[in-house]
């Protein structure tokens, strides 16, 4: 997501009343969550995709101010009635390895902000994206979840995609952006207009319609009547024409893996393996043979691995070598760029936007021991969500939506910086059955095996 920056200086009286309104909202929110405990889920996936500008000394910040305003007003009225032990709220799960490596995660990188050389962005990090997240993570997985309520929010989340869609239609039919001046100066330069709707980055919009499409698709595949069919392949058809508008190669490629997922649930396994690799050959055999007049950005004047990967490249290469450098515990958490600008040639823009490449920035910013912990909340994560997932429709999409998020982020960025990551495990915990739980590595076997691909509800 959009780097955020702290409110100070004579913004504080601003940034005052921004909190208090924040405060009364939630609060107003969390009587009416106490009488509806459902009503937070529907909430929380309708601000996700929502950030605020905020002036502050000259600059715009991009805060998640309504998502904040919602987990705020879910803290009151359903986690502190618990601790104070008043509350008559549904929850109570058992914790799970997975729980345990996400608290350790935003523990290890809160700690390893204390020898970073760029502090105040490890904090950044900390207070806007993870304890926040954390926090919504743990509503989620604790809320009273019921096949019409993941029906209701999955809903939600379509309606949004279907209008930003359509606000990036517009967009591009005035090739003209609302937001991001930077997306704008990269326009002017590209021989192709990329829209951003009401995202602050086009890729980030393509991660959203992509993963929304994999929702629209699993209802699709499962349908059992006609018009079902009919309305899924019309919503599908929209929301694509939508993320090609954000040329954004990087959700294209999320959204072929999230399908794959989807094939290998609702038909066969070491099929789909097969199908993927052949492609994935025919692709390969393809850019190695392509001429010139496709502007691939391998060929030609300054063609390049790293022309091709919009500079992408040396940002991984310098990457690796920032981990050389400091193998076991990295630079600190967010010094990635400071890191990258001191050990190189660039400029400050060019080191800005870290690696994207979230293995290569966790590698380098957080060394072998954040490298491990990462690893091992990828495989904890994606055996929780896949295993038995073919029971469940919603679970399958869950699953399908996470690994396509995962390869969004091996070729962008943004991984528990992102809030759909942990809406995304915190909804899919919530819906593994308690006798599923923690068998990570049966999780993967079965999914081998193509067993669960039978349908049920939630």
């Amino acid at each position: 997501m959009s780097t955020v920056g702290l409110i100070g200086g004579h913004s504080l009286r601003t940034a005052a009343l921004v909190a208090g309104l924040m405060l009364a909202a939630a609060a107003a929110l969390a009587l009416v969550m106490r009488r509806r405990p459902q009503l937070f889920p529907v909430l929380a996936i309708a601000a996700l995709p929502f950030r605020i500008p905020i002036a502050s000394e000259g600059r715009t910040v991009n805060l998640l101010l309504p998502l904040y305003t919602v987990v705020g007003a879910g803290l009151l009225a359903h986690l502190l009635p618990r601790v104070l032990g008043r509350s008559g709220y549904r929850g109570g799960r058992p914790p799970m390895l997975l729980d345990w490596l996400l608290l350790g995660s935003v523990g290890l990188y809160a700690l390893q902000i204390s020898y970073s050389s760029d502090p105040s962005k490890g904090a950044q990090n900390v207070l806007f994206f993870y304890l926040p997240f954390l926090l919504l993570y743990v509503l989620l997985r604790e809320a009273p979840w019921t096949p019409r309520l993941a029906l209701v929010c999955a809903g939600v989340a379509v309606g949004l995609a279907v209008l930003f869609a359509g606000v990036g239609f517009v967009e591009y039919a005035n090739k003209s952006l609302l937001l991001n001046p930077k997306v704008v100066a990269a326009n002017s330069f590209d021989n192709y207009f990329r829209v951003n709707s009401v995202f602050f980055d086009p890729s980030i919009y393509g991660r959203f319609l992509a993963l929304v499409m994999v929702v629209v698709t699993t209802a699709v595949l499962w349908a059992r009547r006609r018009r079902e069919v009919l309305i899924g392949a019309a919503l599908l058809a929209w929301l694509w024409a939508g993320l090609i508008t954000s040329f954004s190669q990087s959700s294209i490629a999320a959204l072929l893996l999230g399908l794959a997922v989807l094939a290998a649930w609702r038909w066969d396994v070491r099929a789909t393996v097969y199908v993927c690799v052949a492609a994935a050959i025919i692709a390969l055999a393809f850019v190695l043979v392509a001429p010139p007049s496709l502007h691939l950005g391998l060929t030609g004047k300054g063609g390049s691995a790293n022309n091709a990967t919009s500079g992408r490249a040396k940002l991984v290469s310098g990457g690796l070598a920032l981990f050389a450098d400091r193998p076991l515990q990295g630079f600190g958490s967010g010094s990635f760029s400071t890191e990258y600008l001191r050990h190189n040639e660039v400029s400050a823009t060019s080191a800005a936007s870290a690696s994207h490449t979230i293995p290569i920035t966790v590698a380098a910013e957080q060394g072998i021991v954040g490298l491990v912990l990462y690893v091992a909340l990828l495989f904890a994560a994606l055996a929780t969500l896949l295993r038995g997932a073919g029971r469940s429709p919603p679970r399958t999409a869950l699953a399908a939506c996470f690994a396509a998020l995962v390869l969004h982020t091996f070729v962008y960025a943004d991984f528990l910086e992102d809030p759909i990551t942990w809406t995304l495990l915190g909804i899919g915990v919530a819906l593994v059955p308690l006798g599923q739980r923690d068998a990570a590595g049966a999780g993967l076997a079965a999914l081998w095996r193509g067993r669960g691909r039978e349908t049920a509800g939630v």
